[in-house]
C-alpha cells in the first residue's frame, strides 16, 4: 500500500465518500451512535488536511483511487486524559491515530495506517467506540 498526505482538492470525491462508506457500513454492523451520517464533519476535515495530518491509503499506486483515509496527531490528546476502566501502557510522548475508514474495497487498511504511524513514532495511540465491536477486534 501506498501513503500520501491528503490535500483540499481530495476532499469532496475522495476523502469524503470514503468516509461516507464506512458511516454506512458502521450503522449497519449495529453502530450507529459513534459516527452515524454527521462525523466527521466536512469543516473537521478540512482543517485536518489545513493541519497536514490527514493521509490518503492507495492499494498500489497514487494514481488508483484512495481505499483510506486516516489521522495522525502529533502531542497530547486531550480527551486521553482520563480513560474509564483502563490505562494507557506508558505515559512517553505519543502520536495519535484518529478517524481510521476504509472503502471497504482491499484489505491492510489498518495495518497500513498502523505501520506508517509506526514509521514516524514508535508510540501510537489509538482507541474506539464502545459499540465499534469490529474495530476491537483488530
Amino acid at each position: 500500500m501506498q501513503i500520501r498526505k491528503a490535500t483540499i482538492e481530495d476532499l469532496e470525491l475522495l476523502i469524503m465518500g470514503i468516509y461516507r462508506k464506512a458511516q454506512d457500513f458502521m450503522i449497519k454492523s449495529g453502530n450507529s451512535n459513534q459516527w452515524g451520517h454527521f462525523y466527521p464533519s466536512e469543516d473537521l476535515v478540512i482543517d485536518d488536511i489545513s493541519k497536514g495530518i490527514s493521509y490518503l491509503i492507495f492499494e498500489d499506486t497514487f494514481d488508483d483511487c484512495p481505499h483510506g483515509v486516516f489521522v495522525l496527531i502529533d502531542g497530547l490528546e486531550p480527551t486521553y486524559k482520563y480513560i474509564e476502566d483502563g490505562n494507557w501502557l506508558n505515559d512517553e510522548p505519543y502520536m495519535t491515530l484518529h478517524r481510521i475508514a476504509s472503502d471497504g474495497k482491499v484489505h491492510g487498511v489498518f495495518k497500513s495506517a498502523i505501520d506508517h504511524s509506526k514509521s514516524i513514532c514508535n508510540n501510537i495511540k489509538i482507541d474506539t467506540h464502545n459499540n465499534n465491536q469490529i474495530m476491537q477486534n483488530r
